[in-house]
């Protein structure tokens, strides 16, 4: 009977240990996964600084581009009613449709910013540019009056040739901000105007027979 129970006893120490022995490991793996849950943070840590805070090049982007793209739509709007070729009122309904959105965008950045965003001339008596034409591409009251005067095969032409000098334009200041810009948000729409103004250069300048 006192062998009996000696056995007993024994094998209770054993599972007794044996629990322990369990518990020490499963707190080992736990401490072993916290610190992987710890350097699991660091891509998103890098990825997130790699998105930047915004800068003085992004603030001036956001801002001229803003007044640029407001000028190219206002343009578009003219080729509504003055063009005569259907495919340059279809280019017209696309850059509205692309840099629309983007005003409204650059806008929004600027407010979160704390930055003011620039009053609406376009449409203005006159079109005083103010100090715009000073940007690349930008069209003059000059140039406006124009445009506004033209209509059919000659405004084709010439809405055309101006389009082609402002997204020139654009695509050059789009350059500057992916060169110095430092929101990342900021940098990817300046890759994204140069992606897709270069190809409407390269369409409207085939419309015109220059290539």
């Amino acid at each position: 009977m006192t062998a009996h129970r000696t056995l007993i006893r024994r094998t209770a120490l054993a599972a007794t240990a044996g629990v322990a022995a369990l518990v020490l490991s499963a707190c080992g793996g736990g401490g072993h996964d916290m610190g992987s849950m710890g350097s699991d943070s660091s891509p998103s840590a890098s990825a997130s600084a790699k998105n930047g805070k915004h800068n003085d090049a992004d603030v001036s982007f956001a801002t001229e581009m803003i007044q640029h793209h407001r000028q190219a739509v206002e343009m578009a709007d003219l080729a509504d009613s003055r063009a005569s070729s259907q495919e340059v009122k279809d280019l017209a309904t696309k850059i509205k449709g692309a840099q629309d959105p983007e005003i409204k965008t650059m806008s929004g950045w600027l407010t979160s910013w704390g930055e003011e965003v620039p009053a609406d001339m376009s449409g203005m008596e006159g079109h005083d540019m103010g100090d715009m034409s000073s940007m690349p591409g930008m069209m003059s009251s000059e140039d406006m009056d124009k445009l506004e005067k033209a209509s059919g095969a000659e405004f084709d032409k010439t809405f055309l040739e101006m389009m082609v000098k402002h997204h020139e334009g654009a695509v050059s200041m789009a350059k500057t901000e992916n060169a110095n810009g430092g929101y990342g948000p900021a940098v990817k729409l300046a890759d994204d105007v140069i992606t897709a103004q270069t190809a409407e250069i390269e369409q409207m300048n085939k419309m015109l027979g220059m290539s």
